[in-house]
C-alpha cells in the first residue's frame, strides 16, 4: 500500500488554511499509515506531535450510543420504550406548530418520545444551548449543571416536531447520556470510563483533564476570512458549566486513544486483544439505516449524500449518490473542529483523522480524505 497521495493531501490542507492535521489508518488491526503536518500552536510555531489532546465534539456521540447499546444488550432498556419510563419529565411534551397565518402555537404532543428517538435524532429537540430553560438551569446551579439536570431542563422546551416523524441534529445524545445515568446509577463519565475507556486501555480520553494532560491540550483555531488566517479560539462552546458531561460533545482524546475505540467497532465490538464492548449484533444495529423515507430531506448535504443515519452514526447506503469509494455499511461521524471517524468492518479498516479548527472545511476535506484512503488500499 502506497499512502503518498494521503500525505500529499495532508500537506496541501495544512498549507492552505488548516493549522495542522493528522491521520491514522489501521488495516486488519495493524497501523499501516500515520502522518501529521502543521503547527499545534501557530503563534509559537510548535509542530504537531502524536500526544496532543483535542476536543472530539460530536465524535463523542459514537461512544455515547455505544454506552446506550450496552444497556440494550443487558436488557436494561428497549429501543421502543417510552423515554418517560426512565426520565419522567418527558411524559407530557408540547410541540411547536406553525398555523396557516404564520403564527406559532403550542400543542400537546400526540406521540411519545421513544428511546430509539434519542439515539436516532428523531425526538424533536433542537441544538439550542441558549434556550430559556437551559439558561435558567445554568444560572440556578451556578454553572455546575449535571447531565441529569440538563435533561430535566430540556424537557421544558417545546419540541420542533412530533417525535419519530422527522430527523433533526440536536441535543438527543446529551439526553441519552442522562438516560444511561438513570438506568445504570453511575455518572455518565464514570460509566464510559469503567465500561469502555479503561477496558480498551485508553489513557487520554475523558470529560476532564489532569494537570499533565492540560499541558498537551492543543490550542483551537477558527479561520478568520477578514484577516485571511486562523485565529485562536479556546474553550468548548458545547459544554455548559464545569460539571456537565455532554454525551453529544464533551469528550477529549488523542488520535491514538480514540482509534482504539473505533477499531473495536471495526472488529464488530471486540478489540484485537479480546476486550468486548459490544456484540456484533449491536454494531450491526448501530450501522443500520434508521431513517424513514420522509426524513431523507432532513438528512442531507454534500458530505451526507448517499448516507443514512443509524443509531448515532452516518452509514453508507448508496455509492451512486455518495460518489464514495467506501463499501456499503462503512460508518462513523465527525466533530465540530474537523475530526473524522471511518469505521469499516467489511474492509477491516479504521481511520482516525484529527485537526482542531472550528469552521472546519469539512465538506471539502472529509469526502476527499475518505476517497484517497480507499484509493491507497
Amino acid at each position: 500500500m502506497d499512502f503518498t497521495p494521503l500525505s500529499r493531501f495532508i500537506d496541501h490542507i495544512t498549507s492552505w488554511r488548516i493549522p495542522w492535521a493528522e491521520v491514522l489508518v489501521m488495516h486488519r488491526n495493524e497501523t499501516v499509515f500515520r502522518y501529521r503536518n502543521g503547527y499545534a500552536d501557530l503563534e509559537e510555531k510548535t509542530p504537531i506531535d502524536d500526544r496532543r489532546i483535542i476536543h472530539l465534539y460530536s465524535m463523542t456521540k459514537i461512544m455515547t450510543c455505544t454506552a446506550g447499546l450496552q444497556l440494550v444488550e443487558k436488557g436494561a432498556l428497549l429501543l421502543q420504550d417510552p423515554l418517560s419510563a426512565y426520565l419522567p419529565e418527558y411524559a407530557e411534551m408540547t410541540v411547536k406548530k406553525t398555523l396557516p397565518d404564520g403564527t406559532i402555537a403550542l400543542e400537546k404532543a400526540k406521540r411519545a418520545i421513544t428511546v430509539r428517538d434519542v439515539f436516532a435524532m428523531t425526538a424533536g429537540f433542537s441544538y439550542d444551548l441558549g434556550a430559556p430553560s437551559i439558561r435558567d438551569v445554568v444560572r440556578r446551579t451556578e454553572g455546575k449543571v449535571l447531565t441529569r439536570e440538563f435533561a430535566a431542563a430540556l424537557a421544558k422546551e417545546p419540541l420542533l416536531f412530533e417525535p419519530g416523524t422527522r430527523w433533526n441534529y440536536s441535543l438527543c445524545h446529551d439526553v441519552l447520556a442522562a438516560l444511561v445515568e438513570v438506568v445504570d446509577g453511575r455518572s455518565f463519565g464514570a460509566y464510559v470510563r469503567e465500561e469502555i475507556i479503561e477496558p480498551l486501555g485508553m489513557s487520554d480520553t475523558g470529560f476532564d483533564l489532569s494537570g499533565e494532560q492540560l499541558t498537551r491540550l492543543a490550542p483551537q483555531y477558527e479561520y478568520n476570512d477578514a484577516l485571511g488566517k486562523p485565529v485562536r479560539k479556546d474553550g468548548n462552546g458545547f459544554r455548559i458549566g464545569t460539571s456537565f458531561e455532554s454525551g453529544g460533545a464533551g469528550l477529549l482524546s488523542t488520535v491514538s486513544d480514540y482509534a482504539l475505540f473505533l477499531n473495536a467497532l471495526t472488529n464488530l465490538g471486540t478489540s484485537p486483544n479480546g476486550v468486548r464492548i459490544l456484540s456484533p449484533a449491536s454494531v450491526d444495529l448501530m450501522r443500520t439505516d434508521h431513517l424513514a423515507e420522509e426524513m431523507r430531506g432532513d438528512f442531507s448535504g454534500v458530505r451526507l449524500a448517499g448516507y443514512g443515519f443509524g443509531l448515532g452514526v452516518r452509514t453508507h447506503i448508496s455509492k451512486a449518490e455518495s460518489g464514495s469509494l467506501s463499501p456499503h455499511g462503512e460508518f462513523g461521524w465527525s466533530g465540530a473542529a474537523g475530526c473524522l471517524a471511518i469505521v469499516d468492518p467489511a474492509s477491516q479498516l479504521t481511520v482516525m483523522y484529527a485537526q482542531h479548527m472550528l469552521n472546519n472545511q469539512e465538506p471539502y476535506v472529509h469526502p476527499r480524505l475518505k476517497n484517497i484512503v480507499y484509493g491507497c488500499l
